[in-house]
């Protein structure tokens, strides 16, 4: 790879590492494993950015590398990495008036959360990171009709664990 490439890919690597941190947050339960599936990731990224053609934006690329190198290395070993416990990545803001009630209700949805499937759990976290459905289907690589349908069947699954 040239060193112009190198510098860009770098660049934009830097501007959307939050993405990495994200997926890597979903799919881990410490700092280790997550500091591991980060370095595997951006050699994922490294390595098939050669092949990126813009077709998409950056980031929509980059959700889906580190999507599917995330779920590979989840399937392949459970043991080194595993699924994110959810309670341990919410973030409260001190507020003078804490419902206890919304608080219960996030507990509840993040435990429903958990037990769907990797790509559900994609699918949601992505919805839940207000991507469109275009970018979703781009991101996962499947139709965005397919993506609706997805969406639709994961919150009816939801609805059904919340509410059985």
């Amino acid at each position: 790879m040239n060193k112009e490439l190198e510098h860009k890919f770098v660049a934009e690597l830097e501007n959307n590492q939050n993405i990495v941190h994200k997926v890597c947050s979903l799919y881990t339960t410490n700092r280790e494993a997550h500091n591991d599936l980060f370095q595997e990731i951006t050699i994922q990224l490294w390595k098939a950015y050669p092949k990126f053609r813009g077709d998409s934006k950056f980031s929509t690329w980059m959700y889906r590398v580190a999507l599917n190198t995330a779920i590979t290395l989840y399937r392949k070993s459970k043991k080194s990495i595993k699924t994110q416990d959810f309670d341990s990545v919410i973030y409260r803001i001190k507020t003078d008036e804490y419902d206890a009630t919304e608080e219960k209700q996030l507990q509840l949805m993040y435990k429903a959360v958990r037990q769907l499937g990797d790509i559900d759990k994609a699918l949601v976290f992505l919805y839940l990171e207000d991507k469109d459905y275009s970018e979703i289907s781009e991101t996962l690589g499947i139709s965005e009709v397919n993506a609706r349908v997805k969406m639709n069947r994961v919150k009816n699954k939801l609805r059904t664990i919340l509410n059985p």
